[in-house]
């Protein structure tokens, strides 16, 4: 040993910090273990148990799902989605990075240590990054129901302490690997407020304290029986029929004649007919989702009886476009998308199987049974030529791609028809696929895109499928597009 080492003098800057860490690290956890916990001694074991393998999370997940509304059920997918990122980074890289051993217990009561004692090294705390991540990724889509859950989450990371099986510092760094798995699973995958679209143009609306003067009818259809309980509480003085899908139209049009607004519970094929008379009546639309899909009501920011009750109690609306299609004599309008070729044709497959053999395994047959079909399902005329395609698909409003998600409408009063074309050409699974994948780029060998204000089709062949907002019906010769700047007044909850 070198005779000008002095082994007298402290270390100093940051060795002597992570030196001095490990035994802080262990104060605390003698801390701990040496106070009295009133009444934990009876729920925090449990609590730690039950959060084994995720379980306690998977049965939060599952009692949130079953409240049936949809920023629940997202939350709920969004707590998942958040534990198993950090679940896998936890065992991949955070056990196997740093090898440290698990705390002696000496200190620990043995009425306070778990039957089975965790045999994995101990940093970072995998049951704390799982209630991290849980409930961080709940309250990113939903404030309310995160703090339900965070109590929870921070009492299952507490309890790692408190049972001996982590040190403290295991379960903040556990904790800060579940938050960050949350904040990147939204940021691969949006939650709804990052894509609500603004709220304008502003409209002038009747405000309806008690909803008197509202006129809401009901697809029983679409299974809307819990909203429209919910509806005659929240709004006693709005007017509800609930009638069959054969008899949506005449009720409108009854509803329209005495209303000062139209009101429509159903999903968007139902939206779309209300749509119709509303504009034909010149009345505000309130828009009620009661639908499989309802993007047109998500899309506007309307999610339930809560967010339609507010808007109209409140008086608060906005003006949205509206497409309008014409062949031959006949017109109609879309607030969502209109589509010729192959989506069509599989709308009408699907309708042909669905009462056989049900509607999940009648998609896939039908998008089996359309994508090997020997011919193009549209043929359209395009600068003086007759072109193949296998589909055009017409967004009333611009759809935006944000992270994985499916492409959303950021604005519903934008002007413009998003217009995407998939050519024609051998193997139309791995066209449509291409055309999937590639989004809203511009341009790709597949498919080609552009945003206009007005289309016009020529030579659009007999007995080709359109479909409009779910519906769907025969076409041939000449199309035309027009978009009707926010021609139509509808309800939703300003910020």
């Amino acid at each position: 040993m070198s005779p000008d080492v002095d082994l007298t003098v402290l270390k100093s800057g940051p060795r002597l910090l992570l030196d001095r860490l490990p035994a802080l690290d262990y104060r605390v956890f003698e801390f701990a273990a040496g106070r009295r916990w009133p009444g934990a001694e009876r729920v925090l074991p449990r609590l730690s148990r039950s959060a084994n393998h995720g379980v306690l999370w998977f049965a939060a997940a599952a009692a949130m799902a079953a409240s049936r509304t949809p920023r629940a059920r997202r939350a709920a997918g969004r707590g998942l989605a958040s534990l198993s990122l950090a679940s896998v980074t936890i065992n991949t890289l955070g056990k196997r990075s740093v090898r440290r051993p698990r705390p002696v217990l000496d200190p620990v009561p043995l009425i306070r240590r778990l039957k089975r004692q965790p045999i994995t090294t101990s940093f970072p705390s995998g049951h704390s990054a799982s209630a991290a991540a849980f409930a961080a990724g709940v309250a990113l889509e939903s404030p309310s129901w995160g703090a339900v859950v965070a109590p929870v989450a921070f009492s299952v990371a507490a309890s790692r302490v408190y049972t001996g099986a982590h040190f403290p510092s295991d379960v903040l760094a556990g904790a800060a690997l579940g938050v960050g798995a949350a904040f990147a699973v939204r940021r691969l995958v949006p939650t709804r407020a990052q894509v609500v679209p603004p709220a304008r143009p502003r409209a002038r609306v009747p405000a309806l304290p008690d909803g008197e003067g509202l006129f809401m009818i009901a697809n029983t259809g679409s299974g809307t029986a819990d909203r429209v309980r919910a509806l005659r509480d929240s709004l006693p003085g709005a007017e509800v029929v609930e009638c069959e899908p054969a008899d949506i139209r005449a009720e409108l049009e009854k509803a329209a004649a005495r209303a000062r607004v139209l009101g429509v519970c159903g999903g968007d094929g139902t939206v779309n007919a209300a749509a119709e008379i509303a504009l034909r009546h010149d009345l505000p639309l309130a828009v009620l989702p009661g639908g499989t899909l309802n993007h047109f009501a998500y899309d506007l920011g309307v999610e339930g009886v809560r967010d339609l009750s507010r808007a109209v109690q409140e008086g608060e609306g906005v003006r949205v476009d509206v497409g309008r299609f014409t062949h031959g004599g006949r017109e109609g309008v879309f607030l969502n998308t209109f589509s010729l070729g192959v989506y069509p044709e599989l709308v009408r497959e699907r309708e042909r199987w669905s009462s056989r053999i049900g509607g999940w395994p009648a998609g896939v047959l039908a998008a089996l049974r359309v994508v090997r079909a020997d011919r193009h399902p549209l043929e359209a005329e395009f600068q003086g030529r007759t072109r193949p395609l296998w589909l055009l698909f017409v967004g009333n409003g611009t759809y935006h791609r944000m992270g994985l998600t499916p492409g959303r409408r950021l604005d519903l009063a934008d002007g413009q028809f998003d217009v995407r074309v998939v050519h024609g050409g051998r193997r139309p699974a791995l066209r449509l696929l291409a055309a999937a994948l590639a989004g809203p780029l511009t341009r790709s060998p597949a498919h080609a895109a552009a945003q206009v204000g007005r289309l016009r089709l020529a030579g659009v062949g007999p007995g080709t499928l359109l479909a409009y907002d779910g519906e769907v019906i025969d076409v041939d010769g000449e199309v035309t597009l027009e978009k009707l700047p926010e021609a139509l007044t509808v309800y939703r909850p300003l910020p």
